[in-house]
């Protein structure tokens, strides 16, 4: 198999979905969790932090049944099994995160009392109802694992670069969108 063919064009679209989403879902946490008082800005922040949850949730479960179905093709062979291990752990463990940090967040919603309506118009299930007792170590698992995933993506980004940069292996561009991966392989061709 051509390793520049290694993620089909959806695993892409769902990758680089997800990316973007995570980046705004974290910031705008962070942004909503940093104003003081409730205003109608932050209540409006929150609203589209939790609509952005669900859509990445939904997002996630794609993506992984894609995977599951549609496996990219093998890690370049210049790699070390320690290297492939580890690589397919960080996978893993991005995969859970983009399943858990939206379900800590719903059920932390539910817990504190206030029911996920999506964009505004789906009610979404209420599956607990409103317990005082479950906030405060759902909030801290939601916020804990959004921090721990916001590291897992710098290092799983970080770990792409480093492929990029010092192996010169084809790992980055083989997920990038294809003019970039294009681009690559024309210029490989030519040498």
């Amino acid at each position: 198999m051509n390793l520049h063919q290694r993620y089909s064009a959806t695993a892409k679209w769902l990758h680089w979905l997800i990316a973007l989403g995570m980046i705004y879902t974290f910031g705008i946490g962070w942004v909503m969790t940093s104003m003081t008082g409730i205003t109608p800005t932050k209540l409006k922040y929150f609203s589209y932090h939790k609509w952005a949850g669900v859509t990445l949730f939904v997002i996630a479960v794609v993506r992984i049944a894609w995977r599951l179905a549609v496996p990219p093709g093998p890690l370049p062979d210049t790699l070390s099994r320690v290297q492939q291990k580890a690589s397919a752990a960080m996978h893993g463990l991005l995969y859970l995160a983009t399943l858990f940090v939206p379900v800590t967040g719903y059920l932390y919603s539910l817990a504190a009392g206030y029911p996920i309506v999506y964009l505004g118009l789906i009610p979404l299930p209420v599956v607990i109802g409103r317990d005082p007792h479950w906030v405060e170590p759902l909030r801290i698992a939601h916020a804990w694992s959004s921090y721990a995933m916001a590291v897992a993506v710098v290092g799983h980004a970080g770990a792409a670069l480093f492929h990029y940069f010092y192996y010169r292996d084809h790992v980055l561009q083989d997920i990038l969108p294809g003019r970039a991966r294009l681009a690559s392989a024309a210029k490989e061709t030519a040498l």
